[in-house]
């Protein structure tokens, strides 16, 4: 079994049970503890498990406050430069998140906006706004405050969007955009079709690690507002799915 093989097996262990310990996992993969500890030391590293004293747990979402307290700076800046796109009279979409809730700060005066969103604490905020407010109906998932699921996605289709602003839970070496939750990545996948513009808000403490579900590629939206420096590498990838 190759190493990428046995690891995706590790997570499916650890989805189905919630917790395995090393010395489990050693005997039904059929490898050394050693390698077991390697690889959940690969898989924790790159945000798919969490370990804990003597083997590992299944990776839990991080919470809404958790996120907004984290690089609040530099969300509060990236709003800003995305608010910027925002003009009177237009149809913008807000994906669930902190950095799309600092945009929703910095557009909730502009004149006659309807505003569609699925993050519950974006729309409490707007509610005070002179905006038309439209929230998504479907499965609350509290832990993060934002609506998924085949409502959300049924919902979603009948609208256009002029513009939309997305985050992301992460944003793998490849520049691919991934998510922990699957009817997450479906829900993204739909929106960002309805939208005329679509810009992904996020900072730079969201590169360079892995999820479990990809969403789709950065050179996917219309544009990216980051304070990443991008690497030559990384801006040969963009330039060359670009093209494609």
């Amino acid at each position: 079994m190759l190493s990428g093989e046995r690891q995706l097996e590790i997570i499916n262990i650890i989805r189905e049970s919630g917790v395995a310990e090393v010395e489990y996992l050693a005997k039904t993969l059929g490898v050394s503890t050693m390698t077991i500890r390697r690889d959940l030391k690969k898989l924790d590293e790159s945000g798919l498990i969490e370990r804990c004293y003597g083997g590992a747990v299944r990776k839990t979402e991080v919470t809404y406050e958790a996120k907004r307290v984290k690089n609040h700076e530099s969300k509060i800046k990236i709003a800003a430069n995305a608010a910027k796109y925002v003009h009177d009279g237009m149809a913008v979409f807000l994906d669930a998140g902190t950095t799309t809730f600092e945009i929703a700060k910095n557009i909730m005066n502009i004149n006659n906006l309807t505003i569609v969103t699925n993050d519950i604490e974006i729309a409490s905020l707007l509610v005070n706004s002179d905006c038309d407010l439209i929230i998504c109906g479907g499965t609350v998932q509290k832990s993060t405050k934002s609506v998924y699921g085949y409502y959300a996605m049924d919902m979603i289709k009948k609208f256009s969007f002029d513009i939309g602003f997305f985050g992301a839970a992460s944003i793998n070496d490849k520049l691919q955009v991934m998510t922990p939750t699957i009817e997450k990545a479906f829900l993204k996948k739909i929106v960002i079709e309805q939208c005329k513009v679509s810009i992904l808000a996020v900072d730079n403490s969201k590169f360079d690690r892995d999820g479990l579900h990809i969403i789709n590629e950065l050179s996917d939206y219309t544009a990216v507002i980051t304070d990443r420096e991008f690497s030559s590498e990384e801006s040969r990838l963009l330039d060359k799915s670009a093209k494609s």
